[in-house]
């Protein structure tokens, strides 16, 4: 049961990165223009303004929008059946800047093209996207800045 619950929290990544729809798209808007510096930062916040890390938490946790459990061990101690895919992100605001953060929740194959994790904040270069998910993203900019700002307040292993 419990690999079959964490085949399933996977599958929606697996989806997205071979080219599959995102489950909790969103609505198709023109992205926020962005610069990456030295392949491996976004240093501007998307928004203007920093996120809200109670929300990015919200975000990131929701199988639906984030679903960083699918892959990553995350200190969230209510949800069960964490990935063991990605690095644990306990400690991720150690490891990485804001702005290194942000460029991996954005787009992550920036900064590793042979990375599994997709890309949360891109709505071109992809294949075999369902009809009606073409044109979105996975989560909008705020979103996006509300999770960078909750991975920031991951500093303790």
């Amino acid at each position: 049961m419990r690999v079959l619950k964490l085949i399933l929290g996977v599958l929606p990544v697996v989806c997205l990165t071979l080219g599959g729809t995102p489950i909790g798209g969103v609505a198709a808007a023109e992205l926020v223009k962005y610069s990456v510096v030295e392949n491996e930062k976004i240093p501007e916040s998307l928004t203007g303004k920093p996120g809200d890390p109670v929300n990015g938490r919200k975000v990131a946790i929701n199988r639906k929008l984030g679903n960083c459990l699918a892959c990553h061990k995350m200190p969230v101690p209510e949800q069960q059946f964490h990935g063991e895919i990605g690095p644990d992100l306990r400690g991720v605001a150690k490891r990485y800047s804001v702005a290194e953060l942000r460029l991996r929740i954005v787009n992550p194959k920036i900064a590793n093209a042979e990375t599994f994790m997709p890309a949360f904040y891109r709505n071109t270069e992809l294949t075999r996207v369902m009809k009606k998910w073409q044109g979105k993203t996975i989560l909008n900019a705020q979103q996006v800045e509300d999770v960078v700002a909750y991975l920031t307040t991951l500093k303790d292993e």
